[in-house]
């Protein structure tokens, strides 16, 4: 059965009338789950106790527990651990940045995608998460931190969308207005490039920011750190996110994680300005961090400045990402992996 505070306020308007109560309880059902963040049915006094009552016997609800928090003493990045009601562990990161706070959720418990440099994909794909385990990991840091959050990243643990009807939903649910109203445009997915769902949200046009984790110039450099390649090509990409900027009118950010040795020359920077030319984008440059089971290593400080000097030359903006929580094991995947693991 799909968790209540996964459904829709018309989902939610079912619910209730099969429970034989009225319409305006839907509201404020909504308005416990999604506005002030409430897991308890008793605590929601506007409701009677009969209705109490059979919503915890037909519709129990289960708060994301965190079994571990860790605080950036460099920076006040905040790392989560959640443990969900199965047992599996997800994580989350709370960053802080001038414009506001941004929340850094996962989508899966665990990855299928096989990146070469992400802790995520060692021990593979366990299951998708739920739209409620998905707005848990806000509202949860939101509780936690009593603090507003103005953006949301989809770039932790797994690939949104291989996960897309859940994070869909996730997306009308965060974004209502009788909610936390996050706005769409203050929201970013991260894929590895699932070339046909690109084109599916290019149709929905909702106005999101698309961010391709892009990492190589040749689908041969690409194929060796990213297995995803081999099913979707670089050309399978692009075109999909010609068209998405076509229909959508938004610029697509690029991420290109920096390894040393691999993909970090100066000739892959000409070849990335080729890739790119004429492209409505944002290139940003990751210097990856060091994860113990991978021997790729972050570029030098030197060649990641040469590289986008060479992008920015040639009209393409590109930013090098300020690392956050280095102190904690923000990388993705890598705290829940050493938990799950002692």
């Amino acid at each position: 059965m799909e968790e209540i505070n996964s459904l829709s306020f018309i989902e939610l308007e079912k619910v209730v009338k099969n429970l034989s109560e009225n319409s305006f309880r839907a509201k404020q059902l909504f308005n416990w789950f999604h506005e002030k963040l409430v897991y308890d049915y008793d605590k929601m006094t506007n409701l009677s106790l009969s209705l109490r009552n059979k919503l915890k016997e037909k519709y129990p609800l289960y708060e994301l527990y965190i079994v571990q928090k860790l605080v950036s003493n460099i920076d006040g990045t905040k790392k989560y651990l959640f443990k969900l009601q199965d047992g599996n562990i997800i994580e989350s990161v709370l960053m802080k940045y001038k414009h506001g706070a941004s929340v850094c959720i996962s989508t899966q418990v665990g990855c299928r995608m096989g990146c070469k440099f992400c802790a995520s994909t060692i021990d593979g794909l366990v299951r998708n998460l739920t739209p409620a385990e998905m707005l848990g990991q806000v509202y949860s840091i939101i509780n936690d931190t009593n603090e507003k959050v103005s953006n949301i990243v989809m770039m932790g643990t797994g690939e949104p969308l291989e996960n897309y009807e859940n994070m869909l939903k996730f997306l009308e649910l965060i974004n209502n207005e009788q909610g936390q109203n996050i706005g769409i445009r203050h929201i970013t997915i991260s894929t590895c490039g699932i070339a046909p769902k690109i084109l599916e949200l290019a149709d929905l046009n909702f106005g999101l920011t698309l961010a391709i984790s892009l990492h190589a110039t040749t689908n041969d450099k690409r194929c060796k750190i990213m297995p995803i390649t081999n099913k979707y090509s670089l050309e399978d990409i692009l075109d999909a996110v010609k068209i998405y900027i076509t229909k959508t009118n938004r610029r697509v950010t690029f991420e290109y994680g920096l390894i040393l040795g691999k993909n970090d020359s100066q000739e892959d920077a000409k070849e990335l300005v080729t890739l790119l030319k004429g492209l409505n984008c944002h290139v940003n440059l990751i210097p990856i961090n060091t994860i113990d089971e991978k021997d790729y290593k972050a570029s030098s400080t030197k060649n990641i400045a040469e590289f986008a000097k060479i992008l920015n030359a040639q009209n393409i903006q590109t930013t090098i990402r300020r690392k956050l929580g280095e102190d904690i094991d923000a990388a993705c995947g890598q705290l829940r992996r050493r938990f799950v693991n002692l």
